[in-house]
């Protein structure tokens, strides 16, 4: 629909003023007002009521579908010759003046009349999707200034608060009413409207105007009418378009018509709105208007300071022959900034392409190449713009010519200083927190493709394993329809005058009668008969029972019994007796081969066996599922359990120097502040006036290098003093030393080993150090004693702790390869004058060289016992340092081991050191001292550091010649079990799995099978195990008396072991058969080698006993307690150090972050067994509940290797720090 309003204004008497501040840029609107209707189709006329113009006759055009609702563009027509005229951005229209020429004026008119057609122009039917079209026009009444401009717009509501600023002032409020003549639609204004200074009265006329625009205005509100869809395509469619809706269009606004007349009364209340409205619109555009032409200047302003200030710049710069600047100045964080350089002055004046090429921070932060181009300004200055990051603190940066020709200061590159911003600790703190965002990136990745292989593996293994499970059902249905087909030729109908059944033709899940002449058999005297009976050669098991009655038949003593035959059956199996199951005496069961009836109408054989295989499969699987549900149940709980060992057994690392220093938290973490406390009065610094606190990370070896010394201040409590230490982000250990002065005097350095206390969480990792084992014993695989479990254990549990090791060994004729994976020729070299053959592969996962000599040193069948035992392995050891230096290896560490290694101590400072393997530094431990003394007293003195086996056997043999000149590098150890070995809850040599949480039913299972076992009474009786080598070093003496004390106090014992020395072994030989014929139900003496009889005695026994006169560390009693077993020992060497007895060691204990785990005694003679024994079969037998408690105690202690890991790992940091 369209109409067109003329409104005619006659010229008021005062002059017309158009204000030209400026022009406004009105961008089109697609968008629609949700809630303004009427008011909003009334701003136009009552705009037009406030402001009459002077000499001016507007016409209004308007199109409407009132077919259609939805909202769609507006769509502008335009003629075929001319283009849309539309407002962007940043190009406003050229404005035309008022005074145009009349014929020019006239052309114009043409041109709009072909643009928007008058009402009286239409005709025709009413198109059924007409575009709305809004236009104005001007009729010039009167003469208007040059200076007055008119200009056009496109109206755009949905971006009215984003206007920008053109060339008009008042002329906007025109636009902003047309843009609501309807709810939401666009208009086009193609005449400049002056705003008038005063109000006039309007006529009788302009009421009647108004009145019936009003009804225009609502009724195109009403039925939301607001935009066009599609683009104008040519003028003449858009036209025709509108002449479609001419009739309906005057239809709605004839006020006589049905829409009736607008009410006066009405139409004045919604014109006084609109003027309201208006108005605050019109105020708040002129504010806005205002702010944005003050942005406006003062932008201009700067732009021309800015050019200004560069040009000075420039010139001064180039007056004082410096080729570069920078502006602004003064370079800040996250700013644009531009660079020039003066190309005349540079080494690129000849060349026609420069570049810079740069970074930040010292060329660590975000590399860039950008183009320089040239200037206006005097001098040959080329500039280019960079964009300063929010974490720079410097720029670096070179100039080029894209090629091989660079300006870079002269080698000293050029670099601007950013200002108040990040410095240089600042933005290393930053690289850390982006580090360790990557860390986390990564390590999802890397745990994300970890879970993905894992799922494609275990689909590939469940393939497999259904397969496997396919083949086994087919196969195992196979041999039972071989079976079944076998029994069907047996069995029969019935079978005369002994058995039949009624009816003779039945099925699955019939009842039948089952006949039974009694008198046929060998139940013809029994009072009562039973059947027992299955199906399908007893494929269920006894799924049959019943009692037979007496039959009415007299032609024999018939009985019978009513069965249901089974589901799917294809034979019935069945014996008779005289009572139910478990009470039969007497059977008949037809001669051992079981009575067999046929199943006359089964179902098909094919389709059985078909549904049996499939069923065969589905079992099956479930059961390989619930198995392979329990293995990893199991898997998980073990390694949820080594995991909790773990992190208790550091905390009480970290805990065990307590009494000296500790730290809050205890945990420290990376990136934050933690307090150190420490205690001088336990110290050498005991009694100082002052302490200071030097320290540092990373080993002495971060960045950020030693801090300055801090003064110690007293902490609330005792003799302790306190300091507080930034830890960095990057820091995976915390280290520091004591001392009484600010500048040094006397320090505690732990004997040389400074403290360290390890950092969680950081973004830096400890470097891997390399360590290498030379060894003449390994387990499994070359065992003798305990040696060769503390170099397969100790390498194991450095590795776990992200360390690379090695173990050198003689390739012995007598290896056990069997535990050797992937063992292979590695390599040959010659030495000594002699070919040497090098094998490798891996044990329990840890990489082993094997060095076979071809002189025939380690073809003897043993390990040790051959009359050259010093010049074999004299070899060995050179062999394997030549090894070394050939193979390119560069160790950290070199430990060796005992006699049997010590050369490598020696050789390795005498011919090696600086000649390629310079980095090295070498570790020896001591064994046992009773071997081998000379090589020990000779690798002492060679050895960067030296160990043995337990703290208190470090102090017992501190006195020997060879250990006494070297106790400062000589330290004590405690060797660790293997808990995979020795792990009651995966150990397959005792009845039932059990931890602590089940250790009293675990315990009670393995002792009632050790005592099957062994032929003792199964009895709930306190058992004393002894697992040892007969030596008088295990105080054979002792083992005796205890013996015969455990079988007084009605005890039951069992010994496990044997002696080298044939005396001692015939010595027992007869207490064996002693005690076999006098207490055989009470005591057992297995003089022999049996690795699965030690395990379960170890989780059998409620004591074990370790009488020891000497013992350098004891892996018996540590065994002992990872199964629950109270140990009863000797207070020396390792057992000291390791067995806390419950009444008299509770301090010692806690010392050491522990509870008492047992009962020990000083004396080497008969009282001192029986003070430790007494007691602790008196617990077991009176305190029975606390003697569990105590069970469970012990196997929740860490007496792994967990912790002489970390005892190693500090003394391996220690010998590398010596120079």
């Amino acid at each position: 629909m369209e109409v067109t309003l003329q409104l005619q204004r006659p010229v008021s008497g005062s002059r017309s003023v158009f204000h030209e501040r400026g022009f406004f840029k009105i961008k089109p609107f697609t968008g629609s007002f949700s809630n303004v209707r009427t008011t909003q189709s009334l701003q136009f006329v009552s705009w037009c009521t406030e402001h009459p113009t002077s000499g001016f006759s507007h016409r209004i055009s308007a199109t409407s579908d009132f077919s259609r609702r939805r909202q769609r563009k507006v769509s502008t027509p335009s003629p075929k010759d001319s283009a849309a005229k539309q407002f962007t951005p940043k190009t406003p229209k050229t404005p035309v003046r008022t005074n145009t020429p009349k014929r020019n004026q006239k052309k114009n008119e043409e041109r709009e009349g072909s643009s928007m057609p008058t009402l009286s122009e239409y005709g025709g039917p009413t198109k059924k999707t007409p575009e709305t079209k809004i236009s104005f026009e001007e009729k010039p009444e009167g003469e208007l200034s040059g200076d007055n401009i008119i200009g056009e717009a496109y109206v755009d509501e949905t971006e009215i608060e984003n206007e920008e600023i053109p060339q008009i002032s008042k002329s906007l409020a025109v636009a902003k009413s047309s843009q609501l003549v309807e709810n939401g639609s666009a208009g086009r204004v193609d005449e400049h409207v002056a705003v008038l200074q005063k109000k006039e009265t309007t006529s009788e006329t302009d009421s009647k105007n108004v009145k019936d625009e009003s009804a225009l205005e609502r009724n195109i509100a009403d039925d939301d009418v607001a935009r066009s869809e599609k683009k104008e395509t040519t003028s003449k469619t858009n036209i025709e378009n509108v002449k479609d809706e001419s009739s309906l269009e005057r239809k709605e606004l004839n006020p006589n018509k049905s829409n009736g007349i607008v009410n006066d009364e009405i139409v004045q209340t919604d014109i006084k709105a609109s003027e309201d409205a208006s108005l605050k619109l019109k105020l708040e555009i002129e504010a806005k208007l205002k702010l944005e032409m003050e942005a406006k200047l003062k932008l201009e302003m700067e732009t021309k300071l800015r050019k200004q200030e560069i040009e000075r710049l420039a010139e001064v710069n180039f007056l004082t022959k410096n080729k570069m600047f920078v502006y602004p100045q003064v370079v800040k964080p996250d700013q644009d900034i531009e660079l020039f350089l003066n190309r005349s002055l540079s080494t690129l004046s000849n060349e026609p392409d420069v570049l810079v090429m740069g970074a930040f921070n010292d060329w660590r932060w975000k590399s860039f190449t950008v183009r320089l181009n040239k200037t206006h300004l005097k001098g040959d200055w080329w500039s280019c713009h960079l964009h300063v990051p929010k974490e720079a603190y410097k720029i670096d940066f070179v100039f080029f010519n894209g090629q091989n020709v660079y300006d870079n200061n002269d080698m000293k590159d050029f670099c601007i200083t950013v200002e108040g911003g990040m410095d240089v600790f600042a933005f290393e703190d930053f690289l850390l927190e982006e580090k360790r965002w990557e860390q986390e990136k990564l390590a999802k990745e890397q745990a994300e493709r970890e879970r993905q292989e894992e799922e494609r593996r275990r689909i590939e293994a469940e393939k497999a394993a259904s397969e496997a499970d396919r083949a086994q059902a087919k196969m195992e249905t196979e041999k039972k329809r071989e079976m079944l087909q076998q029994l069907m030729k047996m069995a029969a109908k019935s079978v005369d005058n002994v058995w039949y059944i009624e009816p003779n033709e039945f099925k699955g899940e019939d009842l039948v009668r089952l006949y039974y002449n009694k008198s046929s058999g060998p139940l013809a005297h029994a009072k009562e008969l039973w059947i027992h009976g299955g199906h399908d050669n007893w494929k269920d098991g006894l799924s049959i029972i019943g009692k037979l009655d007496m039959a009415e038949r007299t032609d024999g003593d018939w009985w019978y019994a009513e069965v249901v035959v089974p589901d799917r059956a294809f034979v019935l199996d069945w014996v008779f007796a005289d009572g139910p199951p478990q009470k039969a005496t007497v059977y008949d069961n037809n001669h051992r081969q079981d009575f067999h009836a046929i199943v006359p109408q089964s179902i098909p054989e094919e389709l059985y066996w078909v549904e049996e295989e499939h069923k065969t499969y589905r079992k099956l699987q479930e059961e390989r599922r619930l198995r392979e549900e329990a293995i990893r149940a199991k898997a998980e709980k073990t390694a949820r359990m080594k995991a909790e060992t773990k992190e208790k057994t550091l905390k009480r690392f970290l805990l065990s120097q307590k009494h000296i220093v500790y730290t809050e938290p205890l945990d420290v973490q990376a990136g934050t502040t933690a307090t150190v406390f420490y205690n001088p009065a336990n110290t050498v610094l005991n009694g100082k006036s002052e302490v200071w606190f030097r320290c540092s990370f990373n080993r002495w070896t971060h960045r950020l290098g030693p801090l300055p010394p801090q003064k110690m201040l007293p902490a609330d409590n005792g003799s302790l003093v306190k300091t507080t230490v930034k830890v960095p982000l990057d820091a995976y250990m915390l280290d520091f030393v004591f001392s009484e002065k600010e500048d040094g005097g006397i320090f505690d350095n732990k004997y040389g080993m400074d403290y360290h206390i390890p950092v969680f969480g950081g973004v830096a990792k400890e470097p891997p150090m390399h360590i290498v084992h030379v060894a003449v014993e390994m387990a499994p695989i070359a065992k003798v004693g305990g040696l060769g479990d503390v170099v397969i254990s100790l390498s194991r549990a450095i590795q776990d702790l992200n360390h690379n090791v090695d173990i050198i060994l003689p390739k012995y004729d007598c290896l056990n390869l069997s535990n050797v994976k992937d063992f292979r020729y590695y390599r040959g070299y010659h030495w000594g004058g002699t070919e040497i053959k090098v094998w490798s592969g891996k044990v329990e996962g840890i990489s082993v060289y094997f060095l076979e000599p071809q002189n025939g040193f380690f073809s003897t069948g043993c390990i040790y016992g051959c009359r050259n035992d010093g010049e074999r392995f004299g070899f060995f050891c050179h062999a394997a340092l030549e090894f070394l230096l050939q193979g390119g290896f560069h160790p950290d560490i070199i430990h060796c081991h005992d006699w049997s290694s010590a050369p490598v101590a020696w050789l390795f400072k005498d011919h090696y050191m600086h000649y390629g393997l310079s980095k090295a530094r070498v570790v020896f431990t001591i064994h046992n001292l009773e071997f081998g003394v000379d090589n020990i007293g000779k690798a002492m003195a060679y050895s960067d550091k030296a160990t043995t086996v337990s703290n208190t056997y470090s102090k017992e043999v501190a006195g020997n010649a060879v250990i006494a000149p070297y106790l400062h590098k000589f330290h004590g150890i405690i060797n660790g079990i293997d808990q995979d070995i020795w792990d009651p809850y995966n150990d397959k040599f005792i009845p039932i799995s059990y931890t602590s949480e089940n250790v009293v039913e675990g315990k009670r299972a393995a002792k009632e099978a050790l005592q099957r076992r062994l032929g003792l009474k199964t009895s709930d009786l306190p058992l004393v195990g002894i697992i040892t080598r007969l030596t008088h070093q295990k105080g054979i003496h002792l083992i005796k008396h205890a013996i015969w004390r455990t079988l007084e106090r009605n005890g039951q014992v069992v010994l496990l072991g044997s002696a080298p020395d044939p005396r001692i072994q015939n010595d027992f030989v007869n207490l064996a058969n002693q005690l076999h014929s006098a207490h055989g139900d009470r005591a057992r003496l297995c003089l022999t080698y049996d690795e699965p009889l030690s395990h379960m005695i170890y989780a059998g026994a409620d004591f074990v006993l370790v009488p020891s006169i000497f013992e350098p560390c004891g892996l018996t009693q540590l065994v002992a307690m990872r199964y629950g077993s109270i140990p009863v020992v000797r207070k020396t060497g390792g057992l000291y150090d390791t067995v806390f007895d419950v009444d008299h060691d509770k301090e010692r204990a806690e010392a050491q972050g522990l509870e008492p785990n047992g009962f020990s005694f000083d004396g080497a003679d008969s009282a001192g067994v029986d003070y430790a024994l007494n007691r602790a079969i008196s617990a077991w037998y009176d305190t029975r509940d606390w003697f569990d408690s105590l069970c469970k105690r012990v196997m929740e202690q860490d007496w792994s290797w967990n912790r002489p890991a970390l005892d190693y790992m500090e003394l391996y940091h220690a010998a590398q720090k010596l120079k």
